[in-house]
Parts: C-alpha cells; sequence; structure tokens
C-alpha cells in the first residue's frame, strides 16, 4: 500500500505543520489537570525540552475526565478552571493546547481556548457531536474507538468534512483485544493515513489495561516505548503520550503514563528514527 505524500492534508497548527511528510509533532502532557502549579510546570519542562531537540509540541491535559472507571475516581478540576489554566498555559508557555471535550455545552467555551478540540474514543461515533464540534473547532483530534477498524474512520472523517472542515486528524490508541485489555496493529497506522489525513499514535493508552484495576485502569508502561518506535517507524505523524512527574502518585493513568526524566533519551531516539524514514 504506497502513501501519497502530496494527497495528504497538512494542517497549519501555530508555527509548525503536521502531516505531509513533516517531522512528528508531539503531543503530551498528564492525563489530567490535577492542580495549576503541576501543570504548568509540567508543560515549560516539555517546552524546554522539545525546544532543544527540536520537536513540535503540543500540550495536553484533561480538565474533566468523564469517563473514568468508577463514580469515586479524580476527574480533573472542571470547565471554567481547566479552561483557565490551559489558556494560560498557552499564552504564557507560548504552545498550542488541546483537550478532550465531553458534552455539547462544553463545545463552544473549549473552542475559544483550545488549539485543538479532542473527540474522545468512546465518543466518535455519535453524530451530533462529531458535527457539532467540527463545525466549532478549528482543529479536531480524532480519538479511533477501541471498537473500530481503522478502515471505519473514513465514515467519521465524512460527518467531520461535510462541515467544510478539513482541519482533522486521527489517533490511534489501540483496539479491544479481551476482557481488560488492548493490542495496538500497527497496520492501522498507514491504513488510516492513506485516508488523506494526518495519523497520531497514543503510544501510553495503548498499553492501558481498561478497567485492569478493579475500580481504575492499569497498564504496562515499559511496553509503551517499544510500541512507540514501532509506531514512528511506520511514518507516523503525531506522538501522544502522557507523561507525569511521578506516575506512581498520579490521579489519573498513572499505570500507563511515562516518567519526565526518561523523555530526553526516549525522545531522541524517535526523532533519529523519524528522520531516517522520511529522508
Amino acid at each position: 500500500m504506497e502513501e501519497s505524500m502530496s494527497a495528504m492534508k497538512v494542517i497549519r497548527i501555530r508555527d509548525f505543520v503536521m502531516g505531509g511528510g513533516a517531522p512528528f509533532v508531539l503531543i503530551a502532557g498528564p492525563c489530567v489537570i490535577e492542580d495549576e502549579n503541576g501543570a504548568i510546570d509540567i508543560a515549560l519542562y516539555l517546552k524546554k525540552l522539545t525546544s532543544k531537540l527540536g520537536i513540535p509540541f503540543i500540550f495536553k491535559a484533561s480538565y474533566d475526565k468523564a469517563n473514568r472507571s468508577s463514580l469515586g475516581s479524580f476527574r480533573g478540576p472542571g470547565l471554567k478552571k481547566g479552561l483557565d489554566i490551559l489558556g494560560r498555559i498557552s499564552e504564557e508557555v507560548h504552545v498550542p493546547v488541546i483537550s478532550d471535550v465531553h458534552r455539547f455545552e462544553e463545545i463552544e467555551e473549549a473552542s475559544r481556548i483550545l488549539d485543538i478540540l479532542q473527540i474522545p474514543a468512546f465518543l466518535c461515533r455519535q453524530t451530533d457531536f462529531v458535527i457539532e464540534i467540527a463545525k466549532r473547532a478549528n482543529i479536531i483530534n480524532i480519538k479511533k474507538g477501541q471498537f473500530l477498524a481503522p478502515w471505519d474512520v473514513s465514515n467519521i472523517l465524512k460527518k467531520v468534512i461535510s462541515t467544510g472542515n478539513e482541519n482533522v486528524m486521527i489517533t490511534e490508541r489501540g483496539a479491544s483485544f479481551g476482557y481488560n485489555n488492548l493490542v495496538a496493529d500497527m497496520r492501522s497506522l498507514p491504513i488510516m493515513r492513506n485516508l488523506g489525513y494526518p495519523v497520531v499514535f497514543d503510544a501510553t493508552h495503548s498499553v492501558q489495561l481498561p478497567g485492569g484495576a478493579g475500580d481504575s485502569s492499569g497498564g504496562e508502561r515499559d511496553m509503551a516505548i517499544y510500541l512507540a518506535r514501532a509506531a514512528v517507524a511506520t511514518g507516523i505523524d503525531g506522538l501522544f503520550i502522557e507523561v507525569h512527574p511521578d506516575p506512581a502518585c498520579a490521579l489519573c493513568d498513572g499505570p500507563n503514563s511515562l516518567y519526565l526524566d526518561a523523555l530526553p533519551d526516549f525522545l531522541n531516539s524517535l526523532k533519529k528514527i523519524d528522520e531516517i524514514v522520511k529522508m
């Protein structure tokens, strides 16, 4: 299956582009905003590191995790405070910001702050929601549902494009593989890229064990590194990872989040792979 870079949609995100054979873009940050200072510190660290390595960077963090395993799970600061924090990061750290939107009522306000609105995997087939996001957002990231085949994404893209918005990227985050388990099929990445839009690989959610810890999800953090290397070797346009200074203490998705201090060597190796593939 031969890819045509000239036929791929290229998305401009502030001062860099995604797609069309450009270097991969890093989308990284904590699963959820735990506190304002912590989120800003992580954003500053990632900005400094990616600037040094020459990797385009988008900061990610959820203001509200509406799809937690249990009722008592930490969800974040909520819409208003969370967007205020993301807005501050956007302006003070000078990076694009992305967050997932779960409710119609949030779309308009989120679109005023976020560079990219993310459609959660569990909502990717909700037609009215997808179309409303596409009408309001400048750029959209669609998380491919764990229940979808890669070619099924074409139907979601048609919904988005019907609104006239073609600034859309697709994120692979693993497919259901029995109970409490996911598998990452690297074939899905070139298949989806042949649909003509940038593709992102979510390395840390792909090693998540959904509900695997009973009232929360487990994960296999060490495997994310290997999957990320494999995904970058396919020529992906973006890499999505969740990071934390101390994943054992993270309030959400700690078992599959990467340690901040492990990132320099990790990202440097990925950049070398990306340069070889796209030379």
